[in-house]
């Protein structure tokens, strides 16, 4: 059963971004961007944002969370938000609360997004999903989401629910086997969200500075600041962890198209990438993504769209699990 009066949130690890739907299929409205550092937790933001708009309570609601869901307890991976869902459930009021991962609400959203709103890097030159084979979706942000979609027999797409974010980093040349090695003794485990995130740019531009002869590093640099030297002030340390962070994430994007098969293409959202422009398609990405030694053949013909879209798509994503 599908229920008015809908509320709609994508919440990641610095904001939460909610929507308003009068009615199934009805245009989101109110929408907007909430700190997440600014309330205590996700019930008071919601009624926040709620009362200062001046909605009725809602009869339904859908989370996307950029965390594992997989009980009654929610804890946000880089957020101090945490919340039960069924007492969620009763605080606001709710019929029915659909709560999944931020990622896979996006994967939803995929076959939705206009082609204005992609940007392709490399591969054949076609629209998506003009073919029924996996696609692959992965994005850095205040960390890094995974997921994908996978068609089926009745004509659907299933969505995927991981972490992939949290896999073990591979290396590619001496300058990351550096970088690795400070981020190593500092963290233990370096996945590869260590550097594909926000503060991953600020642990890349810090590892250099660590093994260089410059300034000692800052650890606690908005990743911001790290962008604007490179980009504005052509800053040659911030500057190569910029292509560092790049070639990355072309490698990691490339590691998911074969561990999926996916040959239909892979989308790359989050924040940081659409904000990059051309300087990602000319920092060595697609090189990355394509060297994988005896399948490089393989990664060749597979598209790589850049989402950029004006508002957050897993907000359409997570709407059509209400549905």
């Amino acid at each position: 059963m599908s229920f008015c009066l809908r509320l709609l949130a994508d919440i990641g690890g610095t904001n939460a971004r909610f929507a308003w739907q009068d009615a199934p299929g009805a245009p989101m409205r109110c929408i907007e961007v909430l700190p997440c550092q600014g309330h205590a937790g996700l019930a008071e933001a919601a009624m926040f944002w709620r009362q200062k708009n001046h909605l009725p309570m809602p009869e339904s609601a859908a989370l996307a969370v950029a965390c594992p869901v997989q009980s009654d307890h929610v804890q946000l991976t880089n957020s101090h938000w945490s919340f039960s869902i069924q007492a969620l459930k009763a605080q606001l009021g709710l019929k029915q609360l659909a709560v999944v991962n931020d990622f896979t609400a996006l994967a939803l959203a995929l076959p939705s997004i206009a082609p204005a709103y992609l940007r392709q890097i490399g591969g054949r030159g076609e629209q998506p999903f003009t073919r029924r084979a996996p696609v692959a979706l992965l994005g850095a942000g205040t960390g890094l989401g995974v997921s994908g979609l996978l068609p089926d027999s009745r004509g659907a797409w299933l969505p995927l629910s991981g972490e992939g974010g949290h896999v073990s980093l591979a290396l590619h040349d001496e300058t990351q086997h550096r970088i690795w090695s400070v981020l190593q003794q500092r963290y233990g485990h370096v996945s590869a969200e260590r550097v594909l995130s926000g503060q991953g740019i600020v642990n890349i531009y810090a590892s250099l500075l660590h093994t260089g002869p410059g300034p000692a590093p800052d650890w606690d640099l908005n990743p911001s600041a790290v962008t604007a030297l490179a980009l504005e002030q052509c800053d040659p340390t911030a500057r190569e962890a910029l292509l560092q962070f790049c070639r990355w994430l072309g490698g990691v994007a490339g590691d998911l198209a074969l561990t999926l098969g996916a040959t239909g293409g892979v989308f790359v959202g989050g924040g940081i990438a659409p904000r990059l422009g051309t300087f990602l398609d000319e920092s060595g990405f697609r090189e990355a993504f394509e060297n994988k030694g005896r399948f490089a053949a393989y990664l060749q013909p597979v598209p790589v769209w850049v989402i950029d879209t004006p508002s957050s798509a897993a907000l359409q994503g997570v709407a059509t699990l209400l549905d």
